[in-house]
Order: C-alpha cells, then structure tokens, then sequence
C-alpha cells in the first residue's frame, strides 16, 4: 500500500474517531442525558464539531491528499481518494462566514418554528424561513450546478441525483399510483381498530428485541434504547445502536419503530470495517439508506409471510388484542390505506404524496416562483388536490416538519427514493433467491440480509446510488416496479 495512503487513512480514522464521539454525545442527549446537561452537552458538540471541521479542512491534510499518486492504489483506495477529494472542494467553496451567517439563521428558524407551531401560526415563522431560503439560494451558487439550484442541495443528501429525475419519478407518481390510489378510496376499507387498545410497555419491548434479533440485528455490536423520535446512530460497524417509542395505546408505534431502524442499522453493520473512516466505510446516500428501513418495515415486515412466521408469537404476547383476530385480518390491517394529516403516520402508498407535495413547494420555493407568503396556500391546495384533505390548521399543515427550520431543503425526496429503490431490490431478491418465501415463512432471514450484504452493504460510497441500483438489479432506477408491488399487493388486499 502507497504510504502516503497509509498516512491518510491514519488522518481519516482520528477524524472518524472525533466525529463518532460527538455522535455518542449526540446519542447520549437523546437517551439518557439528565436534563441540566444541556449547556454544557452544546458546548462539547460545538467543539468537537469544529475540531473535525478543521483537521479535515487543514492545509497539512489537503496537501496530503493531493500528494497521493493513485496509479498504484486498488479501485477502492482510488475510489477513496476520489471521492475525499469531491467532498473537500466542495467544502472549500463555502466561506466560513457563510456557515456562521446559515448557523445563526438555523438557530433563530428553529426557534421560530417552534413558537409558530405552539401558537398554531405560520406567520411567525415566515420571516426566519425567507432568510433560510435565500441561503439555501446561496449555497446553490457558491457550491455550483448545471441545471437547477434544487440540484445542489439534493447533493448533500443524494450525491448526483437531477430535479430532472426527481420530476419523472413524481409524474408516475401522478400519474400511476394516484389512479390506484382512487381505486383503494372506492373500495371497502378494512378494519384496525384491534391495534389500538392497551399493550404493555415491557411485553412490547422484549417483542421488539426478539424481532430485531430475527432481522439479523448484532445485538453484540449493537442496542435498543427509548427516545422521543426513533433514530439509528452508528460509531462503527461495530457498534450501531437504534432506539423505538412505546405508546401502550397504538401498537403501531413500537413495532415499526423497532422494524424500521432495524433496516437502517442493518446497513450500518453491514458497511466493510476496513474502511473506517474513509467514504467507502460510509452510506451511499440517504435515498439507499431509506431503503433498507423500508425494505425490512413495509416489503419484508409488512408481508404476509413475515407474520405467517410470527403472528402466533404475537397473539400469545396479547391475547386480549390478537386472539380472535385471524393471520388475514391481522395483514389487512397492518397494510391499511388511509389518507391522512400527518407524513409520519402515512401509509406506505399516501406517503409518496406527501413527499410530493413537500418536494414540489421546496422546488418552488428555492427557484423563486412562490413566495413564502403564499407557500401556506400552496401547502393547503396541493393536500386537497392529490388527498382530498382539507388542512385545519398550520400545526397540522405547513409546520409539521422540522426540516426547514433546519435548512434541510433537499432531504425529503430521498424518503420516497427509498421506497422505489427498495421495490426493486425487493424484485430482484425474489428472482435470484429462489427460497425466499419459503425462508421468510420459516424465519430464516438470513439469505435475504446475505444478499443486502453482498449486493448493497459492502459498497459504502463506492458507487452513486443509481449505478449501485444498477450494479445490484442490471437496470437504473424504475418506479414500474414499485408499481407492481403496490398493485399486487393492495389490489389483493382491497379487491381493486
């Protein structure tokens, strides 16, 4: 191995090793953090955030890294330095008077939001968020891009992806799962009232952990704990944890919870230990990320398989709830579509309309053509016009997220994202593993994880999410497979 190499991947490892420890502080404040911590947990974040920033943008490190004559590296290390080299121009363009200014705009947008949402206003809000996005308008120029400004901030979320793209996925959107969509609304609507009731804390816990060690979850190289908001956080292959909600009322909360960053940590300690520190010990994007959480919560975990293997278990858990409740009606409701308010609580099929509706403002928002006075109206008629959903008011609405009291413009198509790759690895997994239904209905899910593995994990940044899509599947991205798994999934449970 080139020796200059060897004293970058050196460099790359003590910044890794700073980063991680501020994401254990960052964990610790979400878990178990005693509340007069707060100050000083800030304070400690600050600085270990700026110590990273600064050895990674250090002249000693970036002359390092030009140093390095990759003719007699392997494809990985020079993918290594490719991409280093990627993310420390684009670093280099933005002003440390220009991340102060963003840094400061947050904090005040943040604030905003949170008293526009207590106080059920938008208009208290309005003024922050115009700053946010005319810095948003500004990263797109000092960063750079070919066609949209919308470009550049997708970047830093899905490395390559296009609003060109992102626009003919969300026409099929339209166009094809909306028709689908209508049929659903026509049709009879299946019962889930079973899932509301009481269910014990503990006896929802230790379910949860048992399902995740079924998953495949590395309880050795990781944990489960409780938080408000249910999160992956990752320090090494090594050690990803993940924590879930419980709510004794909706079983709903807990189970995805646990399903759902299962899939994330999954990734996680699936990416190759030997590149610690470098971007191919790194996720892709959080487009591929999402689709592992929804691979193991909606393909795998909402299957009928999955709870042929399960549902037993389950009703012996809660008796009360689940007993005279049979394996179909028990699918039927966990797979209900059912427009509603809120994003987070969406089905797996409306969802993608609320990303699209998000999606389509933020576009508008950052190109100039609607003004931040009009972006409530916009949000009002865009919820009536694709879910025929009246909003009541702004804390259900235009101030349910907190993405854009974060700056984060350009994250919210890579949820959507997520469920169209997942479609098609799902596609391709069940032509190249020729047990998979019979493994699933056994428990045996580790043919499925081996192939994660394999075909997803073991890349980290290696590859742009669509040329991994591509590598994994033998096509780019195509919304007609998550077309035929919704229509053959819903149209068998809905009769449409």
């Amino acid at each position: 191995m080139n020796n200059l190499y060897q004293e970058l991947k050196a460099q790359n490892s003590k910044i890794a090793d700073i980063k991680y420890a501020l994401s254990v502080l960052s964990w610790d404040q979400e878990t178990y953090m005693p509340p007069k911590g707060k100050q000083f947990r800030a304070q400690q974040i600050a600085t270990l955030s700026e110590l990273a920033h600064n050895k990674f943008t250090a002249k000693e490190y970036n002359d390092l890294l030009y140093k390095i004559d990759t003719k007699n590296l392997s494809e990985t290390e020079k993918r290594n330095v490719e991409l280093l080299k990627i993310d420390i121009e684009k670093l280099k363009k933005i002003p440390g008077s220009f991340i102060v200014e963003l840094s400061n705009a947050i904090s005040n947008a943040y604030h905003a939001w949170m008293t526009a949402k207590k106080e059920n206003n938008f208009k208290l809000f309005e003024k922050e968020l115009g700053q946010i996005i005319d810095l948003q308008r500004k990263k797109a120029d000092i960063v750079g891009y070919e066609q949209h400004p919308y470009d550049a901030l997708m970047d830093d979320y899905e490395p390559n992806a296009k609003v060109a793209d992102i626009d003919i996925l969300f026409a099929d959107v339209r166009q094809k799962l909306q028709p689908l969509l209508n049929k659903i609304m026509a049709a009879q609507q299946v019962d889930d009232s079973f899932m509301y009731g009481h269910f014990d804390k503990d006896k929802q816990w230790n379910f949860g952990i048992e399902i995740l060690k079924k998953m495949g979850y590395d309880m050795d190289a990781g944990r489960q704990d409780i938080s408000a908001h249910p999160f992956t956080t990752t320090f090494s292959p090594q050690d990803v944890r993940v924590t879930t909600r419980i709510d004794e009322s909706n079983f709903y909360d807990m189970l995805w919870s646990c399903i759902h960053e299962g899939g994330h940590a999954l990734y996680e300690q699936g990416l190759p230990a030997e590149e610690y520190g470098l971007p191919c010990g790194e996720a892709v994007s959080l487009g591929i990320h999402e689709s592992q959480s929804r691979f193991y919560e909606n393909n795998l975990g909402r299957s009928f398989s999955f709870w042929k293997a399960n549902y037993q278990d389950l009703q012996k858990v809660f008796p009360d709830a689940f007993a005279k409740v049979s394996l179909d009606e028990f699918y039927k409701a966990i797979n209900i579509v059912k427009p509603s308010l809120i994003r987070t609580d969406a089905d797996e099929l409306t969802y993608h309309f609320h990303i699209m509706i998000r999606y389509e403002l933020e576009k508008q928002l950052i190109e100039g053509t609607l003004n931040v006075k009009d972006a409530k109206e916009a949000w009002n008629a865009k919820y009536k016009e694709y879910l025929n959903i009246d909003v009541p008011n702004d804390s259900k609405g235009i101030l349910q997220d907190i993405h854009w009291s974060h700056g984060s413009f350009g994250y919210f198509p890579t949820y959507s994202l997520g469920s169209f790759y997942t479609a098609q690895f799902d596609a391709k997994i069940h032509t190249e593993l020729a047990n998979y239904q019979n493994d699933i209905e056994n428990n045996n899910l580790s043919n499925v994880l081996n192939w994660l593995r394999k075909n997803v994990h073991q890349y980290g940044r290696f590859y742009y999410s669509n040329d991994l899509c591509k590598k994994a599947t033998g096509e780019p991205l195509n919304f007609s497979y998550f077309m035929q798994y919704a229509e053959n999934k819903y149209g068998k449970i809905y009769g449409v």
